[in-house]
Protein backbone atom coordinates (compact mmCIF):
# COMPACT_ATOMS: atom_id res chain seq x y z
CA UNK A 1 0.00 0.00 0.00
CA UNK A 2 1.22 3.51 -0.83
CA UNK A 3 2.72 5.27 2.19
CA UNK A 4 0.19 7.49 3.93
CA UNK A 5 -2.79 5.96 2.19
CA UNK A 6 -5.23 4.26 4.53
CA UNK A 7 -7.45 1.34 3.62
CA UNK A 8 -11.17 1.95 3.32
CA UNK A 9 -14.18 0.30 1.76
CA UNK A 10 -15.30 1.70 -1.56
CA UNK A 11 -17.41 1.04 -4.63
CA UNK A 12 -16.90 1.83 -8.29
CA UNK A 13 -19.71 4.13 -9.42
CA UNK A 14 -19.87 4.35 -13.22
CA UNK A 15 -16.10 3.84 -13.26
CA UNK A 16 -14.91 6.05 -10.40
CA UNK A 17 -13.99 4.90 -6.91
CA UNK A 18 -16.10 6.44 -4.17
CA UNK A 19 -15.04 5.72 -0.60
CA UNK A 20 -17.06 4.83 2.46
CA UNK A 21 -16.17 7.62 4.88
CA UNK A 22 -17.65 10.20 7.24
CA UNK A 23 -16.80 13.72 8.35
CA UNK A 24 -14.67 12.60 11.34
CA UNK A 25 -12.99 9.85 9.33
CA UNK A 26 -12.21 12.05 6.31
CA UNK A 27 -11.01 14.96 8.45
CA UNK A 28 -8.77 12.74 10.58
CA UNK A 29 -7.24 11.21 7.46
CA UNK A 30 -6.47 14.67 6.11
CA UNK A 31 -4.92 15.72 9.41
CA UNK A 32 -2.79 12.56 9.57
CA UNK A 33 -1.47 13.14 6.05
CA UNK A 34 -0.82 16.80 6.87
CA UNK A 35 1.25 15.84 9.90
CA UNK A 36 3.32 13.57 7.65
CA UNK A 37 3.75 16.44 5.13
CA UNK A 38 2.44 13.93 2.61
CA UNK A 39 1.55 15.23 -0.85
CA UNK A 40 -1.99 13.93 -1.45
CA UNK A 41 -5.23 15.16 -2.87
CA UNK A 42 -8.82 14.58 -1.83
CA UNK A 43 -11.79 14.76 -4.20
CA UNK A 44 -15.43 15.28 -3.33
CA UNK A 45 -17.72 13.53 -5.80
CA UNK A 46 -21.22 14.80 -6.58
CA UNK A 47 -23.18 13.48 -9.56
CA UNK A 48 -21.58 16.06 -11.87
CA UNK A 49 -18.09 14.69 -11.13
CA UNK A 50 -19.27 11.11 -11.62
CA UNK A 51 -20.65 11.99 -15.05
CA UNK A 52 -17.62 14.11 -16.00
CA UNK A 53 -15.46 11.07 -15.26
CA UNK A 54 -17.84 8.79 -17.18
CA UNK A 55 -17.35 10.97 -20.27
CA UNK A 56 -13.62 11.62 -19.85
CA UNK A 57 -11.15 8.80 -19.21
CA UNK A 58 -8.39 11.17 -18.09
CA UNK A 59 -10.67 12.71 -15.46
CA UNK A 60 -11.72 9.24 -14.32
CA UNK A 61 -8.06 8.33 -13.83
CA UNK A 62 -7.44 11.50 -11.81
CA UNK A 63 -10.37 10.82 -9.48
CA UNK A 64 -9.33 7.21 -9.00
CA UNK A 65 -5.76 8.27 -8.12
CA UNK A 66 -6.96 10.49 -5.24
CA UNK A 67 -6.07 9.54 -1.68
CA UNK A 68 -9.75 9.83 -0.76
CA UNK A 69 -12.96 10.31 -2.75
CA UNK A 70 -15.96 11.35 -0.69
CA UNK A 71 -19.64 10.96 -1.66
CA UNK A 72 -20.53 14.65 -1.95
CA UNK A 73 -24.11 14.27 -3.21
CA UNK A 74 -27.11 12.48 -1.73
CA UNK A 75 -27.77 10.60 -5.01
CA UNK A 76 -24.19 9.29 -4.79
CA UNK A 77 -24.84 8.14 -1.21
CA UNK A 78 -28.03 6.37 -2.31
CA UNK A 79 -26.05 4.61 -5.05
CA UNK A 80 -23.41 3.39 -2.57
CA UNK A 81 -26.12 2.01 -0.30
CA UNK A 82 -27.76 0.19 -3.20
CA UNK A 83 -24.34 -1.25 -4.03
CA UNK A 84 -24.03 -2.75 -0.57
CA UNK A 85 -22.46 0.00 1.55
CA UNK A 86 -25.41 0.44 3.89
CA UNK A 87 -23.56 2.82 6.22
CA UNK A 88 -22.67 5.32 3.48
CA UNK A 89 -23.22 8.96 4.44
CA UNK A 90 -22.71 12.23 2.66
CA UNK A 91 -19.40 14.06 3.06
CA UNK A 92 -20.16 17.47 1.58
CA UNK A 93 -17.33 19.80 0.59
CA UNK A 94 -18.29 22.90 2.64
CA UNK A 95 -19.02 20.85 5.77
CA UNK A 96 -15.82 18.83 5.37
CA UNK A 97 -13.92 22.11 5.06
CA UNK A 98 -15.29 23.29 8.40
CA UNK A 99 -14.52 19.97 10.11
CA UNK A 100 -10.93 19.97 8.85
CA UNK A 101 -10.47 23.61 9.88
CA UNK A 102 -11.81 22.87 13.35
CA UNK A 103 -9.25 20.13 13.92
CA UNK A 104 -6.44 22.07 12.21
CA UNK A 105 -7.08 24.99 14.58
CA UNK A 106 -6.90 22.67 17.58
CA UNK A 107 -3.76 20.92 16.30
CA UNK A 108 -2.02 24.11 15.15
CA UNK A 109 -1.69 22.89 11.56
CA UNK A 110 -1.26 25.76 9.04
CA UNK A 111 -3.75 25.87 6.17
CA UNK A 112 -4.03 27.68 2.85
CA UNK A 113 -6.66 28.64 0.29
CA UNK A 114 -6.31 28.68 -3.49
CA UNK A 115 -9.22 29.94 -5.56
CA UNK A 116 -12.22 32.29 -5.81
CA UNK A 117 -12.36 35.94 -6.80
CA UNK A 118 -10.30 38.30 -4.66
CA UNK A 119 -13.33 39.82 -2.91
CA UNK A 120 -14.81 36.38 -2.17
CA UNK A 121 -11.50 35.14 -0.80
CA UNK A 122 -11.15 38.25 1.36
CA UNK A 123 -14.65 37.73 2.71
CA UNK A 124 -13.95 34.03 3.34
CA UNK A 125 -10.81 34.78 5.33
CA UNK A 126 -12.72 37.31 7.43
CA UNK A 127 -15.48 34.81 8.18
CA UNK A 128 -12.99 32.08 9.09
CA UNK A 129 -10.89 34.39 11.27
CA UNK A 130 -14.03 35.14 13.30
CA UNK A 131 -15.13 31.51 13.45
CA UNK A 132 -11.68 30.00 14.10
CA UNK A 133 -9.67 32.73 15.85
CA UNK A 134 -6.65 30.49 16.53
CA UNK A 135 -6.51 29.02 13.02
CA UNK A 136 -3.15 29.49 11.28
CA UNK A 137 -4.00 30.73 7.79
CA UNK A 138 -0.58 30.64 6.15
CA UNK A 139 -1.48 31.16 2.50
CA UNK A 140 -4.28 32.58 0.36
CA UNK A 141 -4.29 33.32 -3.35
CA UNK A 142 -6.98 34.26 -5.86
CA UNK A 143 -5.69 32.99 -9.23
CA UNK A 144 -6.66 34.68 -12.50
CA UNK A 145 -9.42 33.17 -14.65
CA UNK A 146 -6.92 31.69 -17.09
CA UNK A 147 -4.23 29.04 -16.97
CA UNK A 148 -1.12 30.21 -15.14
CA UNK A 149 2.12 30.52 -17.04
CA UNK A 150 4.87 28.11 -16.04
CA UNK A 151 6.61 30.95 -14.20
CA UNK A 152 3.43 31.92 -12.33
CA UNK A 153 2.78 28.31 -11.42
CA UNK A 154 6.31 27.87 -10.13
CA UNK A 155 5.80 30.97 -7.98
CA UNK A 156 2.60 29.49 -6.50
CA UNK A 157 4.36 26.23 -5.63
CA UNK A 158 7.25 28.13 -4.04
CA UNK A 159 4.94 30.42 -2.06
CA UNK A 160 2.82 27.54 -0.76
CA UNK A 161 5.97 25.71 0.31
CA UNK A 162 7.45 28.80 1.95
CA UNK A 163 4.20 29.52 3.79
CA UNK A 164 4.30 26.20 5.63
CA UNK A 165 0.66 25.40 4.78
CA UNK A 166 0.09 21.67 5.19
CA UNK A 167 -3.54 21.63 4.05
CA UNK A 168 -4.49 23.54 0.91
CA UNK A 169 -8.15 24.03 0.07
CA UNK A 170 -8.59 24.36 -3.68
CA UNK A 171 -11.76 26.09 -4.87
CA UNK A 172 -11.50 26.69 -8.61
CA UNK A 173 -14.45 24.54 -9.66
CA UNK A 174 -14.64 21.04 -11.03
CA UNK A 175 -13.02 19.59 -13.12
CA UNK A 176 -10.34 22.32 -13.03
CA UNK A 177 -9.52 21.78 -9.37
CA UNK A 178 -9.03 18.02 -9.78
CA UNK A 179 -6.71 18.52 -12.76
CA UNK A 180 -4.81 21.18 -10.79
CA UNK A 181 -4.39 18.99 -7.72
CA UNK A 182 -3.24 15.99 -9.75
CA UNK A 183 -0.70 18.15 -11.59
CA UNK A 184 0.69 19.47 -8.29
CA UNK A 185 0.89 16.20 -6.38
CA UNK A 186 4.53 15.81 -5.43
CA UNK A 187 5.16 19.55 -5.84
CA UNK A 188 3.07 20.77 -2.93
CA UNK A 189 4.04 19.04 0.30
CA UNK A 190 0.64 18.94 1.88
CA UNK A 191 -2.88 17.71 1.43
CA UNK A 192 -4.93 19.38 -1.29
CA UNK A 193 -8.72 19.22 -0.99
CA UNK A 194 -10.89 20.21 -3.94
CA UNK A 195 -13.96 21.83 -2.40
CA UNK A 196 -15.72 23.42 -5.38
CA UNK A 197 -18.11 26.20 -4.41
CA UNK A 198 -17.31 25.93 -0.69
CA UNK A 199 -15.43 29.24 -0.73
CA UNK A 200 -18.54 31.07 -1.97
CA UNK A 201 -20.89 29.22 0.37
CA UNK A 202 -18.78 29.76 3.48
CA UNK A 203 -18.11 33.38 2.58
CA UNK A 204 -21.85 33.92 2.19
CA UNK A 205 -21.57 35.18 -1.39
CA UNK A 206 -23.72 32.35 -2.76
CA UNK A 207 -26.74 30.81 -1.04
CA UNK A 208 -26.72 27.16 0.01
CA UNK A 209 -29.76 24.96 -0.40
CA UNK A 210 -31.82 24.43 2.76
CA UNK A 211 -30.78 21.31 4.64
CA UNK A 212 -34.16 19.67 4.04
CA UNK A 213 -33.61 19.97 0.29
CA UNK A 214 -30.16 18.43 0.69
CA UNK A 215 -31.55 15.50 2.67
CA UNK A 216 -34.08 14.57 -0.03
CA UNK A 217 -31.59 14.89 -2.89
CA UNK A 218 -33.04 18.14 -4.31
CA UNK A 219 -30.05 20.40 -3.77
CA UNK A 220 -29.46 20.36 -7.52
CA UNK A 221 -32.88 21.98 -8.08
CA UNK A 222 -32.06 24.84 -5.69
CA UNK A 223 -28.70 25.48 -7.36
CA UNK A 224 -30.27 25.33 -10.81
CA UNK A 225 -32.88 27.88 -9.73
CA UNK A 226 -30.23 30.24 -8.36
CA UNK A 227 -27.72 29.87 -11.23
CA UNK A 228 -29.71 28.65 -14.26
CA UNK A 229 -27.44 30.03 -17.00
CA UNK A 230 -24.31 28.46 -15.54
CA UNK A 231 -25.73 25.16 -14.31
CA UNK A 232 -28.58 24.17 -16.62
CA UNK A 233 -26.42 21.95 -18.80
CA UNK A 234 -24.81 20.22 -15.81
CA UNK A 235 -28.09 19.24 -14.18
CA UNK A 236 -30.59 18.87 -17.01
CA UNK A 237 -28.20 16.86 -19.16
CA UNK A 238 -26.18 14.93 -16.60
CA UNK A 239 -28.73 13.99 -13.93
CA UNK A 240 -31.03 11.94 -16.20
CA UNK A 241 -28.02 10.18 -17.73
CA UNK A 242 -26.72 9.38 -14.25
CA UNK A 243 -30.02 7.75 -13.28
CA UNK A 244 -30.18 5.63 -16.43
CA UNK A 245 -26.56 4.52 -16.36
CA UNK A 246 -26.62 3.76 -12.64
CA UNK A 247 -29.78 1.62 -13.00
CA UNK A 248 -27.96 -0.38 -15.67
CA UNK A 249 -24.92 -0.76 -13.40
CA UNK A 250 -27.12 -1.79 -10.48
CA UNK A 251 -28.87 -4.46 -12.54
CA UNK A 252 -25.51 -5.88 -13.63
CA UNK A 253 -24.23 -5.78 -10.05
CA UNK A 254 -27.30 -7.59 -8.71
CA UNK A 255 -27.10 -10.26 -11.39
CA UNK A 256 -23.47 -10.91 -10.44
CA UNK A 257 -24.22 -11.41 -6.73
CA UNK A 258 -24.23 -15.01 -5.43
CA UNK A 259 -27.75 -16.35 -5.15
CA UNK A 260 -28.87 -17.80 -1.83
CA UNK A 261 -29.35 -21.55 -1.99
CA UNK A 262 -32.98 -22.71 -2.02
CA UNK A 263 -33.63 -24.94 1.01
CA UNK A 264 -34.66 -28.52 0.25
CA UNK A 265 -38.03 -29.39 1.70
Amino acid sequence: MQKGKMATESRKLLGIRVDLTSYPDAANRVIAWAREESSRYVCVAPVSSVMEAYDDLRFEQIINAAALVTPDGVPVVWALRLLGLQNATRVYGPDLTLEVLRIAEHEGIPVGFYGAEALVLERLLSVLAHRFPLLKIAYAFSPPFRPLSSEEDADVVEEVGRSGARILFVGIGSPNQEYWMAAHQGCIQGVMIGVGAAFDFLAGTKPQAPRWMMRIGMEWFFRLATEPRRLWKRYLKQNPRYVVFFILQLLRWKSAQPQAATPIE
